[in-house]
């Protein structure tokens, strides 16, 4: 038959139904982790020994000075993001830590505390106090929160108020050492520059008197003999003779280039005399009268003779000053490049001079450079040494300030009870759900259909809830009943060919009830009017008497042997269409004896004289029984126990079926707690609560008719024989 197709379902959905399948399931191992953990962590927090703890606040920064001297600013300090990690490690450190154990007389303390016969060492005390004194920053400031921890909430507030006292104490000795280092250091330094400003003078003295040198003068950082200033003074002559000659001589070049009266005009303008000037403007007003002379008088009237020897007068007395003028001109660039050969001339001798001069005073003149230059540095250390001395004298901001001290604790901190338990709460259901996960992923036995149907590729027939008895004694309407009519529906559905009558339930290993599946779906198929016979075929342990509460003095073994006829072993029950046949004594001869043709003959005379045969066998992976029953029976169901062998060995008994060429119609999933297994209650619980609704809602008087009917004990089963 081939499986209901269902909607696929999404795989989140899934995969929470199978986590929560696996909680359930595993439920008694996550409560025993979770009791196991809660209890331990609980015993173990009222055991530990109590302790308080006490806090103190410092605010910490940098050394830096009230007001600042000689008005010297010192610049906006950079920030350093370490300096907080580093002070950390300082106040955790032995130079912060020893004198605490001093001052407190820890030695003792942890002495007494331990039990122990000797004192403690510094040493021992140290590591000690520095495990039970924990330093923090508050929330991204420059405070520092210093913890200590004791079994007292006295001796907590000492130590922590202690550790803030001593760093205090250490960053303000530490800042007097550094300023006394450093005016030492200073001082030292000025007593070797005085003298060695005394002997470089006394030097330079004696250098001076040794060569004669008269005195000198230093000006803008240079050393200068006498000569310089001629030097300099020539030097600017010489610039100005320079500029005026090439001037003149642009101009007289441009002079000569012109005659006539471009020459004269162009005098006038660049070498004005006020006789030139009065000499052209006089030819200037001459030429005008004659012009207007001219048109009326002819040319040899007598005033315009006049005025004709008047122009030519005026004109001779310009050329002459123009020619005085030229002349004048070249003398001066004349005289003007004489002198600049003479100021060159002296220049040179004066820069001879002063080299000369510059040569013979050089060793003066490095011995005064030295002096001078320690002498500035000697200044400069005066100056520092003051400041230091000043700064030192005056005060300074603190930079290690107790905001709060510690105060005794009203309470320990330690253990935390209520977080220890809540934690190991939280643990342990962690830890049981965890292993529970880690069981499950280690067992590898079968636990749902879908297991099943991918590992063998087999159909899932049916599922048997846990506790299921025979239904010979529960009757038709228990609630387990339905179960194995499923069972019965699938079969019947599963077979292709109507012919096959003979069946056999088989199963890997012992215990995953077969004989009672087996049993319970005969019972079934009679109780729905099928003439059944049921087989106990398992001939090492049979067990389906025992079911049936009959002897197994005779059975399916003496008929094979021809020690009695097939009328006298079959036995009946108290269901009509219901026979049965006890598998009888195996005796050592007879192994083997299934695999007959005795056997097979007994088969096909079973099948004509029933509706549907039933063999019980043993377990196919102890003994070769259980194959020969598959290969000679026309079916085989495979009966797997729930969450019991892996589904390896489950395969194996499949693939041993089909290797002796037997028919397996599919495979029946046993002994299921549906109760735990929400997985399966959808499968089958359904019928379960609705046959328990219907038994409520009964009628009593028909209570007790179904139980009169179908509720009797084993030993009041009427079993005969059937002929």
């Amino acid at each position: 038959m081939e499986p209901a197709k269902t909607p696929p379902q999404s795989d989140a959905k899934l995969h929470f139904l199978d986590y929560w399948r696996i909680i359930r399931i595993r439920k008694v191992i996550i409560l025993a982790v979770f009791l196991l953990v809660v209890i331990t962590t609980t015993a173990v927090t009222f055991v530990l020994p109590v302790s308080y703890s006490s806090t103190a606040r410092l605010k910490i920064e940098k050394d830096t000075p009230d007001i600042t001297p000689f008005g010297m600013g010192t610049g906006a300090q950079v920030y350093d993001p370490y300096f907080l990690t580093t002070e950390f490690e300082v106040l955790k450190s032995r130079k912060i830590l020893d004198p605490v154990i001093v001052k407190l007389r820890l030695n003792e303390e942890y002495s007494k505390r331990n039990k122990s016969t000797r004192e403690y060492t510094t040493q021992e005390s140290y590591e000690i106090l520095s495990r039970e004194v924990e330093v923090k920053q508050f929330r991204n400031t420059s405070i520092i929160e210093v913890t200590a921890s004791s079994p007292t909430g006295q001796a907590a507030a000492e130590i922590a108020n202690a550790v803030a006292q001593s760093y205090e104490e250490y960053r303000n000795s530490l800042r007097s050492d550094r300023n006394q280092r450093g005016l030492a250091t200073l001082t030292n330094q000025l007593a070797i520059l005085d003298v060695k400003v005394k002997a470089q003078g006394a030097e330079v003295d004696e250098l001076k008197q040794k060569l004669k040198i008269p005195d000198i003068v230093v000006e803008g950082g240079q050393f200068q003999s006498l000569s310089t200033d001629e030097i300099r003074r020539e030097s600017m002559l010489k610039t100005d003779i320079e500029s005026r000659l090439n001037q003149e001589e642009i101009i007289l070049k441009n002079l000569k280039a012109k005659s006539g009266d471009q020459l004269r005009h162009a005098l006038n303008a660049t070498k004005p005399t006020a006789l030139l000037q009065q000499l052209l403007s006089d030819l200037s007003t001459a030429q005008v009268r004659k012009v207007s002379l001219d048109p009326d008088l002819g040319p040899e009237h007598t005033d315009v003779k006049k005025i004709t020897q008047v122009i030519a007068t005026l004109n001779s007395q310009i050329d002459e000053q123009v020619k005085g003028i030229m002349e004048s001109l070249t003398s001066q660039v004349e005289s003007d490049r004489d002198t600049k050969l003479k100021i060159e001339e002296t220049l040179a001798k004066a820069r001879d001079d002063d080299a000369a001069a510059m040569g013979k005073y050089q060793p003066y003149r490095l011995k005064k450079k030295e002096l001078e230059t320690n002498d500035r540095l000697r200044q400069a250390l005066v100056a520092a040494i003051m400041q230091e001395n000043v700064s030192g004298a005056i005060s300074k901001q603190s930079s290690v300030e107790v905001i709060d001290n510690a105060v005794i604790g009203l309470r320990p901190v330690k253990p935390a009870k209520a977080l220890n338990i809540t934690l190991g709460a939280i643990a342990g259901l962690l830890l049981g759900v965890g292993l529970a996960f880690f069981i499950e992923y280690l067992d590898t036995s079968v636990k749902t259909i879908d297991d099943v149907e991918q590992a063998l590729q087999a159909p899932v027939l049916g599922v048997i809830p846990q506790n299921v008895g025979t239904l010979i004694n529960e009757g038709p309407e228990s609630p387990h009943a339905e179960a194995y009519r499923v069972l019965r529906t699938n079969v019947l559905f599963s077979r292709k060919d109507p012919s096959l009558r003979t069946m056999t339930v088989v199963s890997g290993g012992a215990g995953e009830g077969k004989s009672t599946t087996i049993f319970n779906l005969a019972t079934i198929f009679a109780q729905q009017g099928s003439r059944v016979l049921i087989v106990d075929s398992d001939l090492r342990r049979p067990s389906l008497h025992k079911l049936l509460n009959v002897a197994n003095t005779v059975g399916l073994t003496n008929y094979l042997l021809k020690q009695n006829k097939l009328e006298e072993v079959i036995q009946t029950t108290n269901l009509p269409s219901m026979d049965f046949l006890p598998s009888g004594k195996l005796p050592s001869s007879s192994m083997g004896i299934l695999n007959s043709a005795a056997m097979r003959a007994f088969i096909e005379e079973a099948k004509s004289r029933y509706d549907f045969v039933f063999f019980d066998s043993p377990p196919i992976m102890g003994v070769s029984d259980a194959s020969i029953l598959a290969s000679e029976v026309d079916m085989a169901i495979l009966v797997v126990q729930y969450r019991k062998y892996p589904q390896q060995m489950t395969l194996r008994a499949k693939q041993m079926v089909e290797k002796v060429g037997g028919k397996l119609l599919g495979v029946v999933l046993n002994n299921i707690n549906i109760s735990q297994d929400s997985y399966y209650y959808y499968y089958s619980g359904y019928y379960y609560d609705y046959y328990s609704k219907s038994e409520e809602s009964r009628p009593e008087g028909e209570k007790k008719a179904v139980e009169g009917k179908g509720s009797k004990s084993k030993s009041g089963i009427d079993v005969q024989q059937k002929y």
